[in-house]
């Protein structure tokens, strides 16, 4: 255990807080499955779904640790490549979409002959951070304008999200909003922020517009969707989101201080996706306020970790990679934990290494991995920096001992080594000139 544990590079407080959310899911997902194993096959038998966690996770952390063995600047070239690849995949998913559980259509494809479902947008939300670190971090010789940035920034950025929209709504409005911290955070004038927050707002009243006006179109049907989850939200008129919604607060309410106890869990028999989008009613249910709460701050340590590492990354991209990919996780967390006690309207977001489903947690772990790579360089420099200390306190303890050897054989009277050392000038051999003659370096 212990010489895995050491192959194992980067922040392992990173490492330490994954692991945790990940061993923690197993217990939440086997009882809140029970729902979709009555579905599904009249059993009631989680066992299967308890098998494929564990599949998916295991997968997981093995994309975490091939991820994070490469070196992180080569994702600059890879986001770039990658999103004209990541526009393909988008818009075959957009047009050829699977239905999942009965969700919507266009937010999965299926991969051929593995007969897996995948989630295309938590793919290209991940190109996109990272592409849009790129950019903030080039070296520039002029000032940023903002037809440049638009041409080079923000229309990549705009095709990405418009892909997305029509199927996600929710998903689009978190990245865009990552996107927005990312290039504030990276400097970004502020004066083009606000210009490109206006024409996002224009291009999305636009396609609400169309929407209403082509209600059977296929890339506007969800316009009627999200117009009803915002009425519903603020007017408490009662819907299948509403039904869920109560579910899930009849849960919380339940569980109280300590909880049901684990897999005593009454709401899950009835809460749709009670073991994806709605397993933190399930938590609090089964382990009370204590284990709600016990989650929430996991998520806030690695956030703060998250923090950390950025401050400690020696380049520009990597502090901008480690919050492009990290902050989004956690926030992520936080509106599936507030859509749960009706903070938000529903959204469909997961908890991430928490939740059930293959893609969500291997784009999570591909995320984490790329996060540790970083994390690991500056390990490496730190690991540099202590052996050339110790090598240099080697050699001066070696210096010391054959100085030691002289004085005793004889070789060397002390007086003579005193009157030599007083007589050295080290400016004379010094590798740095500090003379106004620059030939006095070579002269001596």
């Amino acid at each position: 255990m212990k010489d895995l544990i050491d192959k194992l590079k980067g922040d392992k407080v990173i490492w330490s807080f994954v692991a945790l959310l990940a061993l923690f899911s197993f217990m939440p997902v086997f009882s809140a499955s029970s729902n979709l194993a009555y579905l599904g096959h009249g059993t009631g038998n989680t066992l299967g779904y308890l098998v494929k966690h564990f599949a998916h996770i295991c997968i997981g952390f093995l994309i975490i640790y091939w991820v994070h063995n490469i070196p992180y600047h080569y994702f600059r070239a890879i986001s770039k490549a990658g999103l004209p690849l990541v526009w393909v995949l988008l818009f075959i998913t957009l047009v050829k979409g699977t239905v999942i559980g009965g969700a919507n259509a266009s937010r999965w494809i299926q991969i051929p002959f593995i007969g897996l479902s995948f989630q295309t947008s938590t793919l290209a939300a991940i190109i996109l951070f990272i592409f849009v670190a790129r950019y903030l971090s080039k070296t520039r010789q002029e000032p940023i304008t903002f037809k440049s940035s638009f041409i080079e920034l923000w229309a990549p950025v705009f095709i990405t999200l418009g892909f997305i929209l029509p199927g996600n709504f929710s998903t689009t409005a978190l990245i865009f909003s990552m996107v927005i911290m990312l290039v504030f955070i990276g400097r970004y004038p502020i004066k083009y922020i606000f210009s490109i927050i206006g024409l996002a707002v224009l291009l999305l009243t636009f396609f609400v517009l169309i929407g209403k006006a082509f209600p059977q179109s296929k890339f506007f049907s969800r316009v009627g969707t999200w117009g009803s989850r915002i009425e519903s939200f603020t007017q408490d008129k009662p819907d299948e989101d509403d039904y869920q919604i109560e579910k899930a607060k009849i849960a919380i309410a339940s569980g109280q201080i300590y909880g049901l106890g684990p897999g005593k869990s009454v709401q899950k028999n009835f809460l749709p996706q009670s073991s994806s989008d709605f397993i933190y009613a399930i938590i609090v249910e089964e382990y009370g306020l204590v284990g709600g709460l016990g989650v929430l701050v996991l998520y806030l340590l690695l956030l703060f970790r998250f923090v950390i590492a950025s401050h400690k990354a020696n380049t520009l991209f990597g502090k901008l990679v480690v919050i492009g990919l990290g902050f989004p996780m956690i926030f992520q967390a936080m509106i599936n934990m507030a859509v749960a006690v009706e903070l938000l309207p529903v959204t469909g977001q997961t908890l991430p290494l928490i939740s059930s489903g293959g893609s969500s947690i291997w784009m999570t772990c591909f995320g984490l991995g790329i996060i540790l790579s970083v994390t690991k360089k500056e390990e490496e420099i730190a690991q540099e920096k202590l052996e050339k200390e110790k090598r240099e306190e080697i050699l001066q303890k070696l210096i010391d001992r054959e100085i030691a050897a002289d004085f005793e054989e004889g070789n060397v009277e002390k007086a003579d080594f005193k009157n030599a050392n007083d007589n050295f000038d080290t400016n004379d051999y010094s590798i740095t000139d500090n003379s106004t003659n620059p030939m006095n370096a070579v002269l001596k």
